[in-house]
């Protein structure tokens, strides 16, 4: 069987994140079990237009606007050879490929992103992004199953009127740890994992550090990840007068990260919002614990509260969770212990059969 996943980023592409990762790693579990697997995605300088990577065949066209318009008339015209089966992942906005193909349709959904659009589009670009998500989208794919990576998720997802028994939760995995060198830490240091936009909301891991500057004077915070919104967060650490203490890393490769992830002391993950959070599990294979807010959907099932990483309401709970993890050795280490211990519950593996039996099952239509 030949499976089309339909996604506006890779891996590979600096911007690429969690959703990436998940992606290709069910596409992987698909190729082992006989399946010829393409991935379709917007084309960027750190890989060739088409490659073949783990017997996956990635084509890339366009940017991250146009690889929907692309796509969509790519497999209405069949460029991409029979295709028996769509993924079509939806990080925000359908592929509409529900219109394109009288093949099965499987949407992927990691979150829905109320409380994103007037964010990242405010005004009516974001009212109109909205609309097609919340309205437009649960109509169009109203036959079709879904794939939800968390109970938040599928609730979300009922919310918008999409039917409940149409939805399986299909959860993230994690890689063993790499080998890595890098010892903690002596001096406290904490970081954070993600694309640079808006909606990670990286500037309060910034004004935590300020907030505790004064007391723990030897506190600093990594930034990895790359995106648009990186001037801006330099901008926000030269406002709050942090610059010598905050380390701007850029895209790194998967070694490096996890060098940074074992040297860091926890990790914050203040973002608005979050599916489920890959990087949690990450740095959870190195003993680090993770500070996320509560309202954020997912991390209330990747995090354990006050057993893997402590779940804060608002900025200030943030910044007190950190200083409490700062300050209290053995209190990290509790939390260090809990998160190594739920990064070994999950498995891709595991998530990969799921995938490949719910793939099996909208193949031939059954629920």
């Amino acid at each position: 069987m030949h499976i089309l996943f339909c996604n506006w980023r890779d891996t590979k592409n600096a911007e690429g994140g969690g959703s990436e990762r998940y992606v290709e790693n069910m596409a992987r579990g698909l190729v082992e079990r006989g399946h010829t697997v393409t991935i379709a995605c917007a084309a960027h300088d750190l890989a060739p237009r088409k490659e073949v990577v783990d017997g996956i065949r990635f084509v890339r066209r366009g940017h991250k606007m146009d690889i929907y318009l692309r796509t969509f008339f790519g497999l209405l015209l069949g460029r991409y050879g029979r295709v028996d089966l769509v993924v079509d992942v939806q990080n925000g906005l359908p592929f509409f490929t529900r219109l394109a193909t009288s093949k099965p349709v499987v949407v992927l959904v990691h979150h829905v992103h109320r409380e994103q659009w007037p964010v990242v589009y405010p005004g009516v670009v974001g009212r109109i992004g909205w609309w097609i998500e919340s309205r437009l989208a649960p109509w169009l794919y109203q036959r079709s199953q879904y794939v939800a990576v968390s109970e938040a998720t599928k609730r979300e997802l009922v919310d918008l009127g999409v039917d409940r028994d149409r939805i399986t939760i299909v959860h993230n995995g994690n890689d063993p740890a790499p080998i890595v060198t890098t010892a903690r830490s002596v001096t406290p240091r904490f970081c954070v994992v993600g694309r640079l936009v808006p909606h990670k909301q990286v500037e309060h891991a910034i004004d935590a550090l300020a907030a505790l500057s004064a007391d723990h004077p030897a506190l600093r915070l990594d930034v990895i990840g790359a995106g648009w919104w990186d001037d801006e967060l330099r901008a926000h650490a030269t406002r709050r007068g942090v610059t010598d203490r905050v380390t701007f890393h850029g895209f790194v490769d998967d070694q490096t990260k996890h060098e940074l992830l074992a040297a860091s002391w926890f990790m914050a993950l203040p973002s608005l919002k979050e599916g489920w959070g890959i990087v949690v599990g990450e740095a959870g294979t190195h003993g680090t614990p993770t500070v996320a807010y509560s309202t954020a959907g997912g991390t209330t099932e990747s995090i354990d509260h006050k057993d893997s990483g402590v779940l804060a309401d608002d900025p200030f709970e943030l910044t007190n969770a950190i200083r409490e993890l700062i300050e209290d050795r053995q209190w990290r280490e509790f939390l260090g212990q809990g998160a190594l211990a739920k990064s070994r519950s999950f498995t891709w593996a595991h998530s990969q059969s799921e995938f490949a039996e719910l793939i099996a099952c909208a193949a031939s239509r059954r629920p």
